[in-house]
């Protein structure tokens, strides 16, 4: 049994992307993003992804759709949605994130954003096959 106490987790992680547990048909990962920083945007095909956001505030921006978002606030972005959450808050725009199927490599720990685009561009960050 994998248990977390998961807003607590997140809120203690330093780190851009830390990929917490993989399955074969999902994945948790939990992100910290700074202020004035984003997740960049993106395209997730055949993927679909859940966001709940645990602190700070930002901005979710899915399918040409503007909202903010806050602690407890959750957002999904269907498989094939351009997508972008940008932190638009004085703190860290912490959330944990269920992606499924995976997208990450397991285990990933990114410090950075650029860390994490630098390991996705040289095809380190790929996902586990089943």
């Amino acid at each position: 049994m994998e248990h977390f106490t998961i807003a607590t987790v997140a809120e203690k992680s330093p780190d851009f992307r830390r990929v917490l547990w993989t399955g074969e048909h999902t994945q948790l990962v939990i992100m910290t993003i700074p202020p004035g920083g984003e997740i960049g945007e993106e395209v997730h095909d055949g993927i679909d992804q859940i966001l709940t956001f645990v602190s700070g505030t930002g901005e979710a921006r899915v399918a040409g759709e503007k909202k903010e978002v806050v602690s407890g606030d959750l957002v999904v972005v269907p498989a094939g949605t351009k997508h972008n959450f940008v932190n638009t808050g004085p703190n860290p725009l912490v959330l944990y994130t269920v992606y499924g199927p995976p997208e990450h490599a397991d285990g990933a720990v990114h410090k950075t954003k650029e860390e994490a685009d630098a390991a996705e561009e040289a095809g380190e960050d790929e996902p586990p096959t089943s």
